[in-house]
């Protein structure tokens, strides 16, 4: 018996055991290259310098955010302001790693994107807990018209919820 056949049940769907290696893998990949990614920015782009990758639509862009989504409550106290994000984002992990052990083993696709939620949500909040703020740096624009500004973690929050929103809509739930 190798590996590989031990994380599929007989059935064709994943096993139990397969998957928390699943979880491990996606959400400690996000973590991982969200981690590496602010850590290359840190050190290699000062704070509020761009670099243009493609003129006209792209940078990248070295911006601590020390709100939530989109700068939301980023004009609070700090130390209220980090205390209440920390809180939130361990409440939204224990939440996602909820939803993820009750997901039912058919549906492989809402347990990947419950995943990603994950290790987005863990990714920022290693930077809440050592920084206050969240490193950002994916800069997209039209012209002078810029998305704000987000990370690897974002995206892979951004791609999660997309997921499950899409089992929601099309009545995909387990």
């Amino acid at each position: 018996m190798n590996v590989c056949s031990s994380l599929i049940d007989s059935d064709g769907s994943e096993s139990r055991y397969g998957k928390y290696i699943k979880l491990a893998v996606i959400a400690g990949l996000v973590v991982i290259l969200d981690q590496i990614t602010k850590i290359l920015i840190l050190k290699n782009v000062p704070l509020y310098h761009s670099i243009t990758i493609i003129p006209g639509f792209f940078n990248i862009t070295h911006i601590h955010n020390p709100g939530g989504a989109f700068g939301f409550m980023a004009h609070q106290d700090s130390s209220l302001r980090k205390l209440l994000f920390i809180f939130l984002s361990s409440s939204a992990i224990c939440v996602i790693f909820y939803f993820y052990i009750n997901s039912s083993k058919t549906h492989p696709f809402l347990a990947s994107g419950f995943a990603l939620i994950l290790g987005g949500a863990i990714g920022n909040l290693i930077d809440r807990i050592r920084f206050g703020k969240v490193v950002d740096f994916l800069d997209f624009y039209i012209h002078n018209y810029h998305w704000p500004a987000f990370n690897i973690a974002d995206s892979a929050i951004t791609v999660g919820v997309t997921i499950f929103i899409f089992h929601l809509l099309f009545k995909k739930m387990p």
